[in-house]
């Protein structure tokens, strides 16, 4: 492995040389010893040397490149670890940078194993993907390149069947639409969408900046928002947008009970002088605190 990089590397630095003289080359024009005679042809063909010489150097690296292996796991710093005992003052600093460099690489390198097994373990698929390869069947309709009057159209009409809940549709970012939803005057939430998908929710209370960007300051609308995001991936159909979206919002006009809901225990409003949601942000279930199972 060390051997097939050192000779990689060899290849790129000779590349690198190679390219090198070409621009030289070309920097410096017609030269004395061209002569007087012809000297445009000479040129020329020093130069289509030089190119010939590139390209085999560049078919060298390929090679090289193609006899590389994925590294079995991060590198360790070798012979660079004597950079700490540096005298000179302007390299002391490069050992640090070197260490914290390693350091972020085996990051990446132990988060990247860890998403792709999660991935590969997650059922959850977003886009139509036809699982059976002996079946020639019919390319469904993405969901993702939507008209925009068709996404108006669907929006619209899951708006007129509730009455409490106001959405307004916007499209600051090109086609994708994006709806500001006001629940009663319990919650605010911005929804958007890529086609007739939903890709993003974030739920805050009266008086905040609604954005795609920021958290709300309230706990509680916090884990309305991961509640959401669990709603929207729940309810996903690339085969049926319009029945998820439709599903989705109806959960999400669920809400409007949030803070009015009695204790599903004791059946009491008030507790302690106190609402039943308010007790414990770890679930949305209206119980009190002395009433949780």
């Amino acid at each position: 492995m060390e051997l097939a990089l050192y000779t990689a590397l060899n290849a790129v630095k000779v590349l690198r040389s190679s390219v090198g003289q070409v621009f030289d080359t070309l920097g410096n024009g017609l030269r004395a010893d061209h002569g007087e005679d012809g000297k445009d042809t000479k040129f020329l063909f020093e130069l289509q040397e030089l190119l010939s010489t590139v390209n085999i150097n560049l078919r060298d690296v390929e090679q090289a490149v193609n006899s590389l292996s994925a590294p079995p796991g991060p590198f360790n710093l070798g012979n660079t670890a004597y950079l700490s005992q540096e005298s000179t003052q302007d390299r002391q600093a490069l050992y640090a940078q070197l260490v914290n460099s390693y350091k972020w690489t085996d990051k990446v390198h132990e988060y990247g194993s860890l998403a792709a097994t999660l991935l590969s373990q997650n059922s959850l698929k977003r886009s139509y993907i036809n699982a059976s390869a002996a079946k020639r069947r019919r390319t469904q309709t993405s969901c993702h390149n939507v008209p925009a009057q068709t996404v108006d159209t669907v929006i619209n009409t899951i708006d007129r069947l509730f009455s409490d809940m106001n959405v307004t549709i916007t499209r600051p970012f090109a086609t994708n639409a994006l709806l500001q939803i006001s629940l009663g005057r319990i919650l605010k939430a911005v929804v958007a969408f890529k086609g007739l998908m939903i890709e993003w929710v974030v739920v805050k209370g009266h008086g905040e900046t609604l954005d795609l960007w920021t958290e709300s300051r309230h706990k509680v609308f916090r884990k309305v928002t991961e509640n959401a995001h669990a709603a929207m991936l729940h309810f996903s159909s690339p085969t049926l947008p319009e029945l998820a979206v439709r599903s989705f919002m109806t959960w999400f006009h669920s809400y409007i009970t949030l803070f009015s809901d009695p204790c599903k225990r004791c059946g009491n409003h008030l507790n302690s002088s106190l609402p039943p949601t308010w007790r414990d942000f770890r679930t949305l279930e209206p119980y009190h605190e002395e009433c949780k199972p």
